[in-house]
């Protein structure tokens, strides 16, 4: 395969890290939600239905996965406000839908517009990675959250140790060689010290020790190409790929494909996924 050479300065790349826009959250929730994220948003409503809550909000909810399982998990009578700070995704968790009312909300994780102790529970999946300023977005959750309140989230592993998202990963770098594409593992898996998380939580407000578990899974897709596809357009991953070379998406993509495929095989394919829980309750 020929590598494709860099034509953009890896700033440009950092810029786009948080651009969820045109279809990537379509590929996003039809490929990556069943793909990885699936699993763990049922862990997290599970255990915000375990709290009894009836005051619920949800920050970076994204396409609305955990959205959805919290209005399965929970009573009608917990209300759910979730939000987002990205329109298009927004807008795409709003037109797939939940299965009872929920209040859809844009709002900014960093400056959240609600009232003080407000919420029972602060949820979010996968989304603290992004945040560009930790601490400040978890002082914000103690903020809204009553006395006793609890702020529950989960953040990926490093990369490593989730592997198609390495396998991606490391072919992505024999495509590009002189600029290769990190952005999976510098936003999504860059999130993953115990230490760095306890300290954050600690800095916005909550009390010592949080409880933070690890839960490792699998991830399963019918061929190669899904978690190929998955990673590759259905990320801010494929901002960083057009960036580099707008022609070279389609080459990206299938040396992916077959980096999965050598790895895992040629047919349906399994792979290890690992995450954190992280349980912070308010003073």
């Amino acid at each position: 395969m020929t590598p494709i050479m860099a034509t953009q300065p890896p700033t440009f790349v950092v810029a786009s890290d948080h651009e969820f826009a045109g279809s990537i959250p379509a590929v996003y929730d039809a490929l990556l939600v069943p793909l990885i994220f699936e699993q763990y948003a049922l862990d997290l409503a599970h255990r915000v239905a375990a709290l009894h809550a009836t005051r619920v909000l949800e920050i970076a909810a994204g396409t609305g996965v955990v959205t959805r399982a919290l209005a399965r998990a929970t009573p009608a009578s917990t209300s759910i406000v979730a939000t987002d700070l990205n329109v298009a995704m927004l807008d795409q968790a709003e037109a797939v839908g939940t299965s009872r009312p929920v209040q859809w909300q844009l709002a900014d994780a960093l400056a959240l517009p609600h009232d003080d102790e407000t919420f029972d529970v602060v949820v979010c999946q996968f989304g603290v990675m992004f945040l560009p300023d930790k601490p400040r977005a978890f002082a914000e959750a103690h903020r809204v959250l009553a006395p006793g309140g609890v702020l529950l989230f989960n953040v990926w592993d490093r990369i490593a140790e989730n592997e198609f998202a390495d396998t991606v990963t490391t072919a992505l770098a024999s495509v590009f060689p002189d600029d290769p594409p990190r952005f999976l593992a510098r936003v999504p898996h860059g999130y993953h010290d115990r230490a760095a998380i306890a300290d954050d939580l600690a800095a916005g407000g909550f009390r010592r020790p949080c409880d933070i578990t690890t839960l490792t899974a699998r991830s399963r897709a019918d061929t190669p190409r899904v978690p190929a596809v998955a990673y590759c357009l259905g990320t801010p991953l494929r901002n960083e790929l057009e960036a580099r070379d707008a022609s070279g998406l389609d080459v990206a993509t299938a040396a992916a494909a077959l980096a999965v495929e050598r790895r895992f095989g040629a047919q349906a394919v399994v792979g290890k996924l690992q995450a954190h829980v992280v349980v912070a309750t308010r003073h």
